[in-house]
Protein backbone atom coordinates (compact mmCIF):
# COMPACT_ATOMS: atom_id res chain seq x y z
CA UNK A 1 0.00 0.00 0.00
CA UNK A 2 1.37 3.40 -0.96
CA UNK A 3 2.09 5.65 2.03
CA UNK A 4 0.92 9.22 1.59
CA UNK A 5 3.78 11.73 1.70
CA UNK A 6 4.02 14.21 4.55
CA UNK A 7 4.13 17.76 3.23
CA UNK A 8 6.90 19.87 4.77
CA UNK A 9 6.50 23.60 4.14
CA UNK A 10 9.27 26.09 4.93
CA UNK A 11 8.29 29.75 4.86
CA UNK A 12 11.03 31.91 3.31
CA UNK A 13 10.53 35.65 3.67
CA UNK A 14 12.68 38.33 1.99
CA UNK A 15 16.17 38.42 3.52
CA UNK A 16 15.86 34.85 4.76
CA UNK A 17 18.93 33.02 6.11
CA UNK A 18 19.54 30.51 3.34
CA UNK A 19 20.71 27.69 5.63
CA UNK A 20 17.50 28.00 7.69
CA UNK A 21 15.66 26.84 4.57
CA UNK A 22 17.97 24.42 2.77
CA UNK A 23 19.46 22.81 5.90
CA UNK A 24 16.24 21.23 7.22
CA UNK A 25 15.05 20.42 3.69
CA UNK A 26 18.27 18.49 2.99
CA UNK A 27 17.68 16.44 6.15
CA UNK A 28 14.18 15.50 5.02
CA UNK A 29 15.43 14.79 1.49
CA UNK A 30 18.12 12.47 2.85
CA UNK A 31 15.46 10.69 4.91
CA UNK A 32 13.58 10.05 1.66
CA UNK A 33 16.74 8.58 0.16
CA UNK A 34 17.36 6.37 3.18
CA UNK A 35 13.88 4.81 3.15
CA UNK A 36 13.68 4.61 -0.64
CA UNK A 37 10.38 6.47 -0.99
CA UNK A 38 8.98 9.98 -0.86
CA UNK A 39 8.13 10.03 2.83
CA UNK A 40 8.33 13.81 2.72
CA UNK A 41 7.14 16.18 0.01
CA UNK A 42 9.16 19.38 0.33
CA UNK A 43 8.01 22.90 -0.51
CA UNK A 44 9.13 26.48 0.03
CA UNK A 45 6.47 29.15 0.47
CA UNK A 46 7.02 32.87 -0.17
CA UNK A 47 4.94 35.97 0.38
CA UNK A 48 4.84 37.07 -3.26
CA UNK A 49 5.67 35.72 -6.74
CA UNK A 50 9.23 35.88 -8.00
CA UNK A 51 12.62 34.97 -6.53
CA UNK A 52 13.20 35.43 -2.79
CA UNK A 53 16.48 37.20 -2.13
CA UNK A 54 18.28 35.65 0.85
CA UNK A 55 20.58 37.45 3.29
CA UNK A 56 23.57 36.14 1.32
CA UNK A 57 22.20 37.55 -1.95
CA UNK A 58 21.38 34.12 -3.39
CA UNK A 59 17.82 33.91 -4.72
CA UNK A 60 15.32 31.14 -4.02
CA UNK A 61 12.40 30.23 -6.24
CA UNK A 62 9.41 29.32 -4.07
CA UNK A 63 7.04 26.47 -4.86
CA UNK A 64 3.96 28.36 -3.73
CA UNK A 65 2.74 31.70 -2.45
CA UNK A 66 1.14 32.41 0.90
CA UNK A 67 -2.64 32.26 0.50
CA UNK A 68 -2.62 30.14 -2.67
CA UNK A 69 -2.47 26.75 -0.94
CA UNK A 70 -5.36 26.93 1.51
CA UNK A 71 -6.78 23.54 0.53
CA UNK A 72 -3.53 21.55 0.79
CA UNK A 73 -2.84 19.74 4.05
CA UNK A 74 0.46 20.65 5.72
CA UNK A 75 2.09 18.07 7.97
CA UNK A 76 4.95 20.27 9.24
CA UNK A 77 5.19 24.04 8.83
CA UNK A 78 8.49 25.75 9.64
CA UNK A 79 9.27 29.46 9.49
CA UNK A 80 12.86 30.27 8.56
CA UNK A 81 14.65 33.19 10.21
CA UNK A 82 16.39 36.23 8.82
CA UNK A 83 19.17 38.35 10.35
CA UNK A 84 16.96 41.38 11.03
CA UNK A 85 13.87 39.52 12.22
CA UNK A 86 14.05 41.01 15.72
CA UNK A 87 13.74 44.58 14.44
CA UNK A 88 11.84 44.34 11.15
CA UNK A 89 8.04 44.63 10.95
CA UNK A 90 6.09 41.50 10.07
CA UNK A 91 3.78 41.68 7.06
CA UNK A 92 0.12 41.48 8.10
CA UNK A 93 -0.52 38.88 5.40
CA UNK A 94 2.15 36.62 6.89
CA UNK A 95 0.71 36.97 10.39
CA UNK A 96 -2.82 36.20 9.18
CA UNK A 97 -1.67 33.19 7.15
CA UNK A 98 0.33 31.76 10.05
CA UNK A 99 -2.66 32.15 12.36
CA UNK A 100 -4.82 30.22 9.90
CA UNK A 101 -2.42 27.53 8.79
CA UNK A 102 -0.16 26.71 11.75
CA UNK A 103 -2.97 25.31 13.96
CA UNK A 104 -4.08 23.01 11.14
CA UNK A 105 -0.64 21.40 10.75
CA UNK A 106 0.38 18.32 12.73
CA UNK A 107 3.53 20.21 13.73
CA UNK A 108 4.63 23.80 13.29
CA UNK A 109 7.65 25.76 14.38
CA UNK A 110 10.60 27.93 13.52
CA UNK A 111 14.29 27.91 12.78
CA UNK A 112 16.51 30.57 14.36
CA UNK A 113 14.83 34.01 14.46
CA UNK A 114 11.77 32.66 12.65
CA UNK A 115 10.34 32.48 16.18
CA UNK A 116 9.65 36.23 15.99
CA UNK A 117 7.13 35.67 13.19
CA UNK A 118 5.30 32.96 15.12
CA UNK A 119 5.29 35.15 18.21
CA UNK A 120 3.88 38.09 16.22
CA UNK A 121 1.08 35.78 15.11
CA UNK A 122 0.28 34.97 18.75
CA UNK A 123 1.27 31.32 18.41
CA UNK A 124 3.94 31.19 21.15
CA UNK A 125 2.06 32.52 24.17
CA UNK A 126 2.69 30.35 27.23
CA UNK A 127 5.03 28.11 25.24
CA UNK A 128 8.64 27.16 25.92
CA UNK A 129 10.75 28.04 22.89
CA UNK A 130 14.29 28.66 21.73
CA UNK A 131 15.87 30.90 19.12
CA UNK A 132 19.33 32.18 18.21
CA UNK A 133 21.24 33.04 21.40
CA UNK A 134 21.96 36.55 20.11
CA UNK A 135 18.25 37.50 19.94
CA UNK A 136 16.85 35.37 22.77
CA UNK A 137 16.70 38.27 25.23
CA UNK A 138 14.99 40.46 22.64
CA UNK A 139 12.38 37.80 21.92
CA UNK A 140 11.65 37.54 25.64
CA UNK A 141 11.48 41.34 25.94
CA UNK A 142 9.10 41.82 23.01
CA UNK A 143 6.90 38.86 23.95
CA UNK A 144 6.94 38.47 27.75
CA UNK A 145 4.34 35.69 27.68
CA UNK A 146 6.80 33.44 25.81
CA UNK A 147 9.20 31.26 27.85
CA UNK A 148 12.52 31.62 26.01
CA UNK A 149 15.32 29.12 26.64
CA UNK A 150 18.52 30.58 25.21
CA UNK A 151 20.53 27.41 25.86
CA UNK A 152 18.49 24.74 24.06
CA UNK A 153 19.38 23.55 20.56
CA UNK A 154 15.75 22.69 19.83
CA UNK A 155 12.57 22.36 21.87
CA UNK A 156 9.29 20.49 21.48
CA UNK A 157 6.24 21.87 23.27
CA UNK A 158 3.11 20.09 22.12
CA UNK A 159 2.76 20.58 18.37
CA UNK A 160 5.31 23.42 18.48
CA UNK A 161 8.94 22.84 17.50
CA UNK A 162 11.58 25.57 17.67
CA UNK A 163 15.28 25.53 16.84
CA UNK A 164 18.18 27.71 17.93
CA UNK A 165 20.55 29.53 15.60
CA UNK A 166 20.97 28.60 11.93
CA UNK A 167 22.56 25.12 11.84
CA UNK A 168 20.31 24.05 14.71
CA UNK A 169 17.62 23.76 12.05
CA UNK A 170 19.35 20.57 10.91
CA UNK A 171 19.19 19.20 14.47
CA UNK A 172 15.50 20.02 14.64
CA UNK A 173 14.76 18.38 11.30
CA UNK A 174 16.70 15.28 12.33
CA UNK A 175 14.64 15.03 15.53
CA UNK A 176 11.46 15.19 13.41
CA UNK A 177 12.79 12.41 11.18
CA UNK A 178 13.44 10.35 14.31
CA UNK A 179 9.86 11.01 15.47
CA UNK A 180 8.46 9.84 12.15
CA UNK A 181 10.81 7.12 10.94
CA UNK A 182 12.66 5.93 14.02
CA UNK A 183 16.08 5.98 15.59
CA UNK A 184 17.93 3.93 12.99
CA UNK A 185 16.82 5.96 9.96
CA UNK A 186 17.70 9.20 11.75
CA UNK A 187 21.16 7.84 12.60
CA UNK A 188 21.74 6.96 8.95
CA UNK A 189 20.67 10.44 7.88
CA UNK A 190 23.08 12.02 10.40
CA UNK A 191 25.90 9.79 9.21
CA UNK A 192 25.31 10.61 5.55
CA UNK A 193 25.18 14.36 6.25
CA UNK A 194 28.23 14.19 8.55
CA UNK A 195 26.41 15.80 11.47
CA UNK A 196 25.93 14.96 15.13
CA UNK A 197 23.03 12.64 15.83
CA UNK A 198 22.71 14.36 19.22
CA UNK A 199 24.80 17.53 19.36
CA UNK A 200 26.75 17.72 22.65
CA UNK A 201 26.00 20.71 24.83
CA UNK A 202 23.69 23.62 24.12
CA UNK A 203 24.05 26.71 21.95
CA UNK A 204 25.60 28.90 24.65
CA UNK A 205 28.96 27.28 23.90
CA UNK A 206 28.80 29.23 20.61
CA UNK A 207 27.67 32.55 22.08
CA UNK A 208 29.90 35.59 22.16
CA UNK A 209 28.83 38.04 24.86
CA UNK A 210 31.43 40.75 24.77
CA UNK A 211 32.04 43.60 27.18
CA UNK A 212 31.66 46.40 24.61
CA UNK A 213 28.16 47.44 25.74
CA UNK A 214 28.38 47.25 29.52
CA UNK A 215 25.35 48.21 31.64
CA UNK A 216 25.26 50.68 34.48
CA UNK A 217 26.76 54.10 35.17
CA UNK A 218 30.30 54.88 34.01
CA UNK A 219 31.91 53.95 37.35
CA UNK A 220 30.28 50.51 37.24
CA UNK A 221 31.29 50.05 33.61
CA UNK A 222 34.89 50.87 34.51
CA UNK A 223 34.75 48.35 37.35
CA UNK A 224 33.44 45.65 35.02
CA UNK A 225 36.22 46.34 32.51
CA UNK A 226 38.80 46.10 35.29
CA UNK A 227 37.41 42.75 36.52
CA UNK A 228 37.34 41.37 32.96
CA UNK A 229 40.98 42.42 32.45
CA UNK A 230 42.07 40.93 35.78
CA UNK A 231 39.99 37.79 36.36
CA UNK A 232 42.50 36.15 38.67
CA UNK A 233 42.37 38.78 41.42
CA UNK A 234 40.24 38.53 44.55
CA UNK A 235 36.94 40.02 43.42
CA UNK A 236 34.91 39.56 46.58
CA UNK A 237 31.95 41.89 47.03
CA UNK A 238 33.83 43.63 49.84
CA UNK A 239 36.88 44.25 47.63
CA UNK A 240 34.77 45.53 44.73
CA UNK A 241 32.81 47.83 47.05
CA UNK A 242 36.06 49.15 48.50
CA UNK A 243 37.37 49.88 45.00
CA UNK A 244 34.30 52.05 44.37
CA UNK A 245 34.52 53.61 47.82
CA UNK A 246 31.05 52.36 48.79
CA UNK A 247 29.69 50.25 51.60
CA UNK A 248 29.21 46.58 50.74
CA UNK A 249 25.45 46.86 51.13
CA UNK A 250 25.16 50.01 49.01
CA UNK A 251 27.44 48.59 46.32
CA UNK A 252 25.55 45.27 46.12
CA UNK A 253 22.20 47.05 45.77
CA UNK A 254 23.55 49.52 43.18
CA UNK A 255 25.21 46.77 41.13
CA UNK A 256 22.11 44.58 41.03
CA UNK A 257 19.81 47.48 40.17
CA UNK A 258 21.95 48.77 37.30
CA UNK A 259 23.65 45.62 35.96
CA UNK A 260 20.77 43.22 36.56
CA UNK A 261 22.66 40.48 38.42
CA UNK A 262 24.56 40.17 41.68
CA UNK A 263 28.27 41.10 41.71
CA UNK A 264 29.22 37.48 42.43
CA UNK A 265 27.21 36.21 39.44
CA UNK A 266 28.75 38.82 37.14
CA UNK A 267 32.29 38.02 38.31
CA UNK A 268 31.75 34.31 37.71
CA UNK A 269 30.45 35.04 34.20
CA UNK A 270 33.45 37.27 33.48
CA UNK A 271 35.84 34.56 34.69
CA UNK A 272 34.15 31.94 32.53
CA UNK A 273 34.46 34.24 29.49
CA UNK A 274 38.15 34.72 30.28
CA UNK A 275 38.55 30.95 30.60
CA UNK A 276 36.89 30.43 27.22
CA UNK A 277 39.36 32.75 25.53
CA UNK A 278 42.37 30.98 27.07
CA UNK A 279 40.99 27.53 26.25
CA UNK A 280 40.52 28.62 22.63
CA UNK A 281 44.24 29.43 22.43
CA UNK A 282 44.85 25.78 23.26
CA UNK A 283 48.15 26.36 25.07
CA UNK A 284 47.02 25.62 28.64
CA UNK A 285 45.25 22.78 30.37
CA UNK A 286 42.07 23.48 32.40
CA UNK A 287 44.03 23.44 35.68
CA UNK A 288 46.27 26.28 34.48
CA UNK A 289 43.32 28.20 33.07
CA UNK A 290 41.48 27.85 36.39
CA UNK A 291 44.39 29.41 38.29
CA UNK A 292 44.77 32.30 35.84
CA UNK A 293 41.05 33.10 35.83
CA UNK A 294 40.52 33.13 39.57
CA UNK A 295 38.90 29.76 40.17
CA UNK A 296 39.95 27.83 43.28
CA UNK A 297 40.78 24.72 41.28
CA UNK A 298 39.98 22.89 38.04
CA UNK A 299 36.84 21.31 39.50
CA UNK A 300 35.42 24.71 40.47
CA UNK A 301 36.13 25.91 36.92
CA UNK A 302 34.44 22.83 35.48
CA UNK A 303 31.25 23.31 37.50
CA UNK A 304 30.99 27.00 36.60
CA UNK A 305 31.85 26.31 32.96
CA UNK A 306 29.15 23.66 32.60
CA UNK A 307 26.60 26.03 34.17
CA UNK A 308 27.40 28.86 31.76
CA UNK A 309 28.51 27.09 28.59
CA UNK A 310 26.90 23.66 28.77
CA UNK A 311 30.04 21.59 28.23
CA UNK A 312 33.20 20.90 30.26
CA UNK A 313 36.37 22.99 29.79
CA UNK A 314 38.19 19.96 28.37
CA UNK A 315 35.46 19.33 25.80
CA UNK A 316 35.32 23.02 24.91
CA UNK A 317 39.08 23.14 24.42
CA UNK A 318 38.98 20.09 22.18
CA UNK A 319 36.19 21.56 20.07
CA UNK A 320 37.20 25.21 19.79
CA UNK A 321 40.92 25.63 20.40
CA UNK A 322 43.23 26.69 17.59
CA UNK A 323 45.46 23.70 18.36
CA UNK A 324 42.65 21.15 18.69
CA UNK A 325 42.86 18.48 21.39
Amino acid sequence: MKVRSKTIVVVALPGVQLLDVCGPLDVFAEANAQVGREEYRLAVTAIEPGPVRSSSGVRLVADCIIGDDEDEAIDTLLVAGRPNAAVSPVDDAVVAWLRRRAPTARRFGSVCSGAFFLAAAGLLGGKRVTTHWAVAEELARQFPDVMVDAEAIHIADGALRTAAGVTAGLDLALSLVEEDLGHEVARKVASQLVMFFKRPGGQLQFSRKGVAALPGRSALQELQRWVAANPGLNHSVANLARRMDLSTRHFSRLFRNEVGVTPASWVEDARVNAARRRLELGQEMPKQVAAFCGFADADTLRRAFVRHVGVSPAEYRKRFSKLGA
